[in-house]
């Protein structure tokens, strides 16, 4: 295979501005917001060349809910979980589950739950 199997991730939300900015507080990073129709599409940062897949916030009525107990779970990549969960709850999300070590050779984990009811994942290194 010539490239990872992860190639995009949506995230769905209700309210894309609200969404908007907690990714953007959490993550210190700036979301652009492009509608298409009923879709509204909010993409991450990405760079060619760079590790890992990109994604993008999703709103759209008929296809898209939030859950936090059912289905995937996005993990974001972090240098240090810790970063980003020590601004969760200042922007709107409230933590499921504290930086945990998963091994020596793995690293660092840790579940939120975003402003749209999502659960969300980090993982560092360190």
């Amino acid at each position: 295979m010539e490239q990872n199997i992860i190639g995009w991730v949506e995230i769905p939300v209700t309210d894309m501005d609200r969404a908007k900015g907690f990714y953007e507080a959490v993550f210190a990073f700036e979301i652009q917001v492009h509608p298409m129709g009923e879709l509204i599409m909010g993409w991450f940062p990405f760079e060619q060349g760079k590790e890992g897949a990109s994604g993008s916030l999703v709103k759209h009525g008929d296809f898209y809910r939030p859950s936090d107990t059912h289905g995937s779970v996005v993990y974001f990549s972090s240098t240090d979980v810790q970063n980003e969960l020590d601004r969760v709850e200042a922007a709107g999300g409230s933590i499921i589950q504290p930086k945990t070590l998963i091994s020596e050779e793995i690293g660092y984990m840790a579940l939120f739950r975003d402003s749209e009811g999502n659960r969300i994942a980090l993982h560092s290194r360190k």
